[in-house]
């Protein structure tokens, strides 16, 4: 090659995310380019390591080299030895860079910010698990597991739903929560072909818990910003699919105030130095660590948008040695609220079932910023392609604590003028609380009036369908409803909770009130 190489130790290479899929898309490459831009601040030359050509394709001046080749330990060290850099990023580009690091450390390349030690001891469960026990926090119970026997005597322990998952993977790849035996053993083979280098982690599965996150930044392990958010629909939906609420609206304060307190022991216990992101599970108040990832999330830029705060230059100062400023601004000071709502491609999936689980599932997102909560939740469902319905809306609302939910939402959508269809339990449901709904047969009854022919012809603007649970028999059923529904291209939400939100936002607003403005105008 003609390069001169300097080595003066004044150049920092950044790893990228790789190819987009799912699970790792366009956040980690505005992390990445947004360390680029806070390496550019300073005497320092900024190398880029990623094979996505869209990462850079508009624009390959964002940095000094970009290098178009294979995150894997080898290309790295090849270009390492080229470059003597002072060191290399390795917590912007997502978990390829992240499984990168301990190898890399193990060759003595030297990783800025967080050690790989550390970052290996919120990695590995066993670890991670041991330092929460020795700080005193709470987690939810889990066994790693060889055999189908442990297994079964650790089920019973707890008892079901659990969760099951391989060590070391992104965006729940193989992860399912079982609620029952025929399940357990249909996952757990499913599981032990994603990963045979790990075992496989169960977890009890706490229902009716809400999911928060953190995603920060620390200094030598004391905690110097953080953002808190929490997701519209019950843990349980995967983080990446879920509909994130920053600030968040609807939680304790004492809830808010433990969680501070938690992930500053944390930051302390593994000495963070740079970005790290946390997610806990709630109820009443009872809060409990779910995991830790000493790296940029993929809620980074979404809570740097709407703070107006860019935490992964704060963070790469920080990795970098450099002098900073602290954020003055908190959660308490905004005046709106921020909703990233997901988007998915079901209808280009022949056959997916498009129920939301622990495994991720989404293609895309879209965040929106709203004067009130129910305005940025409508927002954010527009934009990713839901309509407000005209005049029917179906329902099939699965377990008794999804029908409760839907109760008052029921209620406003009769106050408004809306038809309410529904299937036999939902529609029996509505008539012992008051509210009138005309009932549909199952698609497998053959019998009319019959959901299937109704959506066929066109006659329901939004399906509301919630699965009882996720066993085979349930899921068949209702999955002809879900199916049909993308098929026929009518939107469909699968949550309670995010459809009670979408209601009232719908009975609140409508799409004429909406203010629209600019980003800078909030």
């Amino acid at each position: 090659h003609d390069i001169e190489f300097e080595h003066d130790g004044k150049s920092v290479i950044v790893l990228g995310s790789g190819a987009y899929r799912i699970g790792s898309s366009v956040e980690f490459d505005w992390c990445s380019v947004n360390s680029l831009n806070a390496i550019n601040k300073y005497d320092y030359r900024s190398i880029m390591i990623n094979y996505n050509p869209e990462t850079v394709s508009t624009d390959y001046d964002v940095c000094d080299r970009l290098y178009f080749d294979e995150l894997t330990l080898e290309r790295v060290l090849d270009i390492n030895d080229l470059e003597h850099p002072k060191g290399i990023v390795v917590s912007v580009g997502g978990q390829i860079p992240n499984n990168l690091a301990m190898r890399l450390h193990s060759e003595n390349v030297k990783i800025l910010g967080t050690s790989p030690e550390d970052i290996d001891r919120a990695e590995n469960r066993h670890k991670f698990s041991m330092m929460l026990d020795d700080l005193k926090i709470d987690q939810p119970k889990w066994k790693e597991l060889t055999t189908i026997d442990d297994i079964y005597t650790f089920v019973d322990e707890v008892g079901f739903p659990v969760l099951i998952r391989p060590s070391y993977v992104l965006s729940g790849a193989a992860m399912n929560v079982v609620s029952n035996k025929s399940e357990l053993e249909h996952f757990l083979t499913l599981a032990a072909k994603v990963s045979k280098k790990f075992p496989v982690v169960v977890t009890e599965f706490i229902e009716q818990a809400k999911e928060i996150e953190i995603d920060a930044v620390a200094d030598k392990g004391e905690l110097i910003t953080y953002a808190l958010s929490e997701h519209i629909e019950f843990a349980g939906v995967h983080s990446g699919d879920a509909t994130l609420v920053f600030p968040p609206q609807k939680l304790y304060f004492e809830t808010v105030k433990r969680i501070k307190k938690i992930a500053r022991k944390i930051a302390k216990g593994l000495n963070i130095s740079g970005p790290f992101n946390m997610q806990f599970l709630a109820k009443d108040n009872d809060i409990k660590v779910i995991e830790c990832n000493l790296r940029a999330s993929r809620s980074f830029p979404f809570v740097s948008k709407v703070l107006k705060s860019n935490l992964i230059e704060l963070a790469t100062d920080i990795m970098l040695g450099e002098n900073y400023t602290i954020p003055s601004k908190s959660i308490f000071d905004l005046d709106y609220i921020g909703v990233k709502a997901s988007q998915f491609s079901f209808s280009r999936l022949q056959k997916a079932d498009p129920v939301l689980g622990v495994d991720m599932s989404s293609t895309g997102e879209v965040g929106c910023i709203g004067d009130d909560y129910y305005e940025a939740v409508l927002k954010a469902m527009l934009s990713v392609g839901y309509t407000i319905p005209e005049k029917n809306v179906m329902l099939s609302s699965g377990p008794v604590r999804s029908k409760l939910e839907m109760l008052n939402s029921c209620r406003m959508l009769i106050e408004r003028d809306y038809n309410l269809f529904a299937t036999k339990g939902t529609h029996e449901f509505l008539k012992g609380n008051g509210i009138e709904s005309t009932m549909l047969h199952w698609p497998d009854e053959q019998k009319s009036p019959n959901v299937l022919d109704y959506m066929k012809n066109g006659l329901l603007d939004l399906v509301i369908n919630i699965p009882k649970n996720l066993s085979a028999g349930e899921l068949a059923n209702d999955y002809t409803i879900r199916r049909s529904a993308i098929d026929y291209n009518i939107p469909l939400i699968t949550n309670a909770r995010l459809a009670s939100a979408f209601i009232y936002s719908i009975c609140r607003n409508t799409k004429e009130s909406l203010p629209i403005k600019s980003w800078g105008e909030y």
